[in-house]
């Protein structure tokens, strides 16, 4: 006999053929632990005989679930946003479970229209993704299920937020460049209000202090801009010429600064080395020549947030803050075939 057709299967057809109840049938296919597993492993074997499809509206009603999530995001059409989206998406659909996306685009008015349309729409949970990694003031209060926070702060401690590990990040760069030999560095970066920038600075001068060495200057602060990049570049050279390595505070800077150093004759990394922060391809990838730089793992930060979501809907809730940490990737703008600052690659031949 073929399969039936799925439409025409119900729950009682999977429990006749494997033999149990349909109690038992319908917990064994939501992974209810009070199943014994050989009795899981028929109700499964009988389902897929079957073509068995779950009604989702009836396992949900069941359940008290609709497997559905709701994700709340400030800047759909930042950098930041898209990858953390795609991490989240992919691990809750490893979890079978659906998503409803929302672009308030930093307006408060729209936001809260979408707290409440996703709520009428019985979402078992919020990830509220947000777009600098800096604090923002919590949702919580007005959403009665699970919140998670991902790629920026609650202001309430008792919510879970999951952001990169700026501090962490900006100490790989540096002990990038104090193991590459570079003991003069430099330090130039975005907007000193943003708390990424102000972290990264921190993680710079802890490696340097920690090395026994002095910044080459104070942190030059302006804008995320490859023009900023250029100009301070430029600066810096002037104040301090004898500068071996920047650490600029993100690709875009460093994509400027490497320009700036090309224009006064430095040679990268030969007497300058460069490291960035984002592992933005557009810049790292095509900026000659090709920056070593700190990749922020958006991809897994989102895959994070979706696991601490399902233990809290499992009722493991956690609070406070977790730091995702970075990686450093590791491109020509730092390697010398020497490790020696200021020598060139010995030749062949």
């Amino acid at each position: 006999m073929g399969r039936r057709r799925s439409q025409s299967v119900t729950l009682s057809d999977v429990a006749n053929r494997a033999g149990v109840s349909v109690a038992t049938a319908s917990k064994a296919l939501n992974s209810r632990a009070e199943v014994a597993p050989a009795t899981r492993e028929r109700v499964l074997r009988a389902a897929a005989e079957l073509s068995f499809q779950p009604n989702a509206l009836a396992r949900g009603l069941i359940s008290g679930r609709t497997r559905t999530v709701g994700l709340l995001t400030d800047e759909l059409g930042g950098r930041f946003a898209i990858p953390i989206l795609l991490g989240a998406e992919n691990a809750l659909g490893n979890g079978q479970m659906s998503v409803l996306l929302c672009d308030a685009r930093g307006d408060a008015i729209r936001r809260q229209h979408y707290i409440r349309t996703l709520l009428a729409r019985q979402v078992d949970g919020f990830i509220v993704v947000g777009d600098s990694n800096d604090l923002r003031p919590s949702l919580t209060q007005d959403i009665p299920v699970p919140v998670v926070y991902a790629y920026a702060e609650s202001t309430d401690p008792r919510d879970l937020s999951i952001v990169a590990d700026d501090e962490g990040g900006a100490r790989l760069a540096a002990e990038h460049l104090v193991t590459q030999g570079r003991r003069r560095i430099g330090h130039i970066t975005g907007p000193e209000t943003y708390r990424a920038a102000r972290d990264r600075a921190a993680g710079l001068r802890a490696v340097l202090a920690e090395a026994g060495l002095a910044p080459a200057g104070e942190p030059i602060y302006g804008e995320w801009s490859q023009r900023w990049g250029r100009h301070a570049g430029r600066l810096l050279l002037a104040a301090r010429p004898d500068v071996d390595a920047i650490f600029c505070g993100n690709d875009q800077v460093a994509a400027g600064v490497a320009d700036a150093l090309r224009d006064l004759g430095r040679r990268i990394p030969d007497d300058v080395a460069i490291v960035g922060y984002d592992n933005w391809e557009f810049f790292a990838a095509d900026c000659r020549p090709p920056l070593t730089t700190v990749d922020l793992n958006l991809e897994q930060l989102g895959a994070t947030a979706v696991k601490h979501l399902f233990a809290a809907l499992d009722g493991r809730s956690d609070a406070g803050v977790i730091r995702q940490p970075g990686r450093l990737v590791i491109r020509d703008s730092t390697s010398l075939a020497s490790g020696v600052p200021g020598m060139s690659p010995p030749r062949e031949g």
